[in-house]
């Protein structure tokens, strides 16, 4: 046989075997989990591993992540389930604002202005609210944007406006967290001491006090309303800065799992924090007679002041009547 008569046998044979190994079934992940018609799919196959993974040369071996199925959760929560519970939070507090206000209007001083007044805040105390209170409008804005400008405010303004107007939200919103962590915690160092809860408090609550019932129940320098705004600053405040710098500076100091669940965290609070601010901004301006004076000039009226705080007002009283008694003058010694 010729040379050309054996090599035809051997080609014939060699594209045989080259069919079986294409046909051959490889082993699959599909396989590992029982690959039946019924069973096998996309949420099985995901749920049998926590990421997809491969090999990087780099030195940071985080970057060979190619998918993590977990993601996929935390998209839909950052995408519609947090949109429910942002607009749920702010757009129903706004609501019952404007409804209360439509129904009860300002709380006015029922005993009229007396014309004497007295120093509620210190100038340093009015300077780190202040400081705090602008920081939070920025960075709330500034959230709230990432979560609700692409569907709302996208449209109205087009892709380059909100291109360069997120860009500089952004650098807002990381810059100024210092200034507004700083500010939360000289808040929590100013005002502890009057902010624990007493017996007063109770007794405030019991009878409605504020701007909610007719009553002025006796308070020190916080009552139960604004010891509550202050401790939802001091934890509000101290999540949404803790969270957020895990996310400033993303990888060192949690993988992807840990930010995602940072993100979550900074999300909601951040959501709930707006809408009890809203309450807050509300009784210090239009809610209340007398209330922006306490931290706009840092006096308040003596009425204001017998009022709604009515067991500070005695204890300032006797603190300035002892320092106003003459001292006995020092005998010279014998």
């Amino acid at each position: 046989m010729s040379s050309s008569g054996r090599f035809i046998p051997v080609t014939i044979g060699a594209w045989a075997l080259l069919l079986l190994i294409i046909a051959a079934p490889a082993p699959s992940l599909a396989q590992q989990v029982n690959p039946t018609a019924s069973s096998v799919n996309e949420r099985q196959l995901l749920q049998e591993m926590d990421r997809i993974q491969g090999r990087v040369s780099i030195p940071d071996q985080r970057s060979s992540v190619l998918m993590q199925p977990a993601g996929r959760e935390w998209r839909e929560f950052r995408n519609v389930v947090l949109r429910w519970i942002g607009g749920v939070a702010i757009l129903g507090m706004l609501a019952v604002l404007v409804i209360f206000y439509l129904t009860r209007g300002m709380v006015r001083l029922e005993s009229g202005r007396s014309g004497r007044t007295i120093v509620r805040f210190s100038l340093f105390e009015r300077f780190v609210h202040w400081m705090t209170a602008t920081c939070f409008v920025v960075l709330a804005i500034s959230g709230l944007n990432i979560t609700f400008g692409r569907p709302l405010l996208l449209p109205l303004i087009g892709h380059e406006a909100f291109s360069e107007w997120s860009q500089w939200a952004k650098y807002a919103h990381n810059y100024l967290s210092f200034p507004f962590t700083i500010g939360v915690v000289l808040i929590f160092l100013m005002w502890i001491a009057g902010n624990v809860p007493n017996k007063a408090d109770v007794d405030w609550i019991k009878r409605r006090g504020g701007i909610v019932g007719h009553d002025h129940p006796p308070a020190y320098r916080f009552n139960a309303g604004q010891k509550a705004i202050y401790w939802i600053v001091v934890i509000g405040g101290g999540l949404v800065a803790a969270t957020g710098y895990v996310l400033m500076f993303p990888f060192y100091l949690s993988g992807i799992e840990g930010m995602q669940f940072a993100q979550i965290v900074h999300s909601i609070v951040a959501m709930l924090f707006i809408a009890a601010m809203l309450a807050h901004i509300y009784i210090g301006t239009i809610g209340m007679e007398g209330a922006f004076e306490a931290m706009g000039s840092g006096t308040v009226d003596v009425n204001w002041a017998k009022e709604h705080h009515g067991l500070w007002l005695e204890e300032q009283n006797a603190r300035a009547e002892a320092n106003a008694r003459p001292r006995p003058a020092a005998t010279a010694a014998e």
